[in-house]
């Protein structure tokens, strides 16, 4: 049983193809849920992903835009299983990986979170670029061990999770949270794909210099953790 929780923003060519994807690939499974969070489209999105005809779906609208974090969180608090899944909404990360991480998650019990690690990127050269310099400066200040803390494929434990202050940008720094909390993590290497339609949101220059910001917030976070 678990929970896949996906934020949506304006991914409207791309959301009906993923949820085939995903159901597709989910077969073996018969308990879990698909979340979709969208966060106040303006393409026909929300029109979309309500349209949809499957009792594994949920739909949660944001009333204004709110962003991936927040988008996310909402999805959790709002699940019903323990086990969290988060992927993106563009298709980039490949559904096919969703059984190899949880396969792993559940067959390691001392395991709590199981992030995917991008081995072959296929994004801007400025987005790799931007991520791989604030990935090289977290992980030296948080000793998080995980090359790739953006990538959105993961599979979690819920409770832990929620143990965490919420703050913006919370998404890109669940290795180093369940770390720095005493929790386990593990890291698996997934497909990473072209994005087919639309255009990145996340991953500029501005979100570099935010993510380091971000690191010096989470390591107060986890020096004055309780």
């Amino acid at each position: 049983m678990f929970s896949i929780v996906i934020p949506l923003f304006n991914e409207v060519k791309n959301v009906e193809p993923l949820i085939n994807e995903i159901l597709q690939n989910l077969k073996q499974f018969k308990t879990y849920e698909i979340i979709l969070v969208d966060d106040a489209s303006k393409d026909g999105t929300l029109k979309k992903i309500n349209n949809f005809k499957n009792s594994k779906i949920k739909v949660i609208s944001n009333k204004y835009n709110k962003g991936q974090s927040f988008s996310i969180c909402k999805g959790i608090e709002n699940s019903l299983y323990n086990i969290i899944v988060t992927l993106d909404g563009d298709g980039q990360n490949d559904p096919a990986d969703i059984v190899k991480l949880l396969e792993f998650f559940i067959s390691n019990h001392d395991i709590f979170l199981v992030g995917g690690i991008r081995t072959k990127r296929k994004d801007s050269f400025i987005k790799i670029i931007s991520s791989k310099i604030a990935n090289t400066v977290r992980s030296f200040i948080l000793k998080d061990n995980c090359k790739d803390t953006g990538c959105s494929l993961k599979v979690f434990d819920k409770k832990i999770f929620l143990k965490f202050p919420y703050f913006n940008g919370i998404h890109r720094f669940l290795p180093a949270l369940f770390n720095g909390y005493g929790y386990k993590a593990s890291y698996i290497g997934v497909n990473h794909r072209t994005r087919k339609y639309g255009i990145s949101k996340y991953g500029t220059m501005n979100r570099l210099f935010k993510g380091i910001i971000d690191i010096i917030k989470v390591n107060k976070i986890l020096k004055n953790k309780k």
